[in-house]
């Protein structure tokens, strides 16, 4: 069934009219706008015009992520982002452009800024950390904008996942998956950005809550996207709730699902917990396997494996610097964001 965005007083004509206007139709043009003139008579055209166009935008389809040029990407994103919010202007509960302006933004923080941050560190670390306060304000817009969308059919959910989170997750289905899964990769992104402020790394319990009932409801999601992300979940210290041997055997099942042809789960287990752990093997080892995937064999994932393998070799090429001593380093959590999904976001 298509969604739309209709308020219930609109009349059934404006989807006809809708429907007859669209490209594939065989009729003439100025038929076809005769037919639309007369069936939407006493519709609003410009709140048809607008729902037409959030729908258009909300279900895209996978151009960026197949793209083979991240920096056209990056100049391209934010038009589209700002696109989404001068639409949910008009619009403000349409569900569809909510979740690609969460997971949009999400990702836009995580490859582009975040990653520059990263890549400055050792080099300018004042503009290091700019780049990384820019990155940890997108992620708690995202953030915000995916509590919108689960309050569209979840009223008062965002006061109930601080307060009680594993209750609150209780309610959601599985057609709640996607949102679930990209509220809690922009708010857990935001807090492996702020461990060290008590009131972001306090709502750790909330994003933890709403990823395992994501990956309860849907495992598969995403190529094992929800598993990628718990890799980085159970990464935080044991006193945080974290868990070695969960995050590994998350990493596994992330690896099944996406059939060995995502960096992702590479990359996230090596410069999460293994380099905590100090295991420079294991890391070099993580980072090659990593690099070792051809962007091409899978088209879907061919921005998102070009994105991390770029951060992969940064990180190879510092280990010198990242592995020092004998004594363990505090890790910090890697934003679980799975680029290039194929249903929302930067695609």
């Amino acid at each position: 069934m298509r969604r739309t965005v209709y308020g219930k007083g609109l009349a059934r004509s404006c989807l006809a009219a809708e429907d007859m206007s669209r490209p594939t139709s065989r009729l003439l043009p100025f038929v076809v706008l005769g037919l639309a003139v007369a069936l939407t008579a006493g519709c609003s055209v410009k709140r048809m015009a607008i729902g037409s166009l959030a729908d258009a935008l909300a279900g895209s389809g996978t151009v960026f992520a197949s793209d083979d040029d991240p920096e056209l990407i990056r100049d391209a994103v934010p038009f589209s982002l700002k696109t989404i919010e001068s639409l949910l202007v008009e619009v403000p509960t349409h569900e569809g452009l909510l979740l690609s302006a969460c997971s949009g933004f999400t990702q836009y923080a995580y490859a582009f800024v975040q990653g520059d941050a990263e890549m400055l560190e050792q080099s300018d670390f004042e503009r290091s950390r700019e780049l990384k306060l820019r990155a940890r304000k997108l992620y708690v817009r995202a953030k915000d904008y995916c509590l919108r969308s689960l309050e569209v059919r979840h009223r008062g959910i965002g006061e109930q996942l601080v307060q009680a989170p594993d209750k609150a997750v209780e309610s959601m289905t599985k057609q709640d998956v996607a949102t679930l899964y990209w509220t809690g990769a922009a708010w857990g992104s935001a807090i492996g950005l702020g461990l060290d402020e008590p009131e972001l790394a306090a709502d750790l319990p909330a994003v933890r809550a709403m990823m395992r009932r994501a990956l309860a409801l849907d495992e598969t999601f995403e190529r094992g996207a929800i598993h990628a992300a718990m890799i980085s979940i159970e990464s935080v210290p044991a006193a945080m709730g974290g868990s070695p041997e969960r995050a590994r055997a998350h990493f596994a099942r992330a690896v099944d699902l996406s059939k060995g042809l995502s960096a992702g789960p590479y990359y996230t287990l090596a410069s999460g917990l293994v380099m905590a752990e100090q295991n420079r093997a294991e890391f070099e080892a993580l980072i090659e396997q990593a690099l070792a995937i051809d962007p091409d064999a899978d088209p879907s994932q061919r921005l998102a494996n070009l994105v991390v393998q770029k951060r992969a070799r940064h990180l190879l090429a510092h280990a010198d610097e990242l592995f020092i001593g004998d004594t363990p380093t505090a890790g910090a959590v890697v934003p679980f964001v799975a680029l290039g999904s194929s249903q929302t976001g930067i695609r």
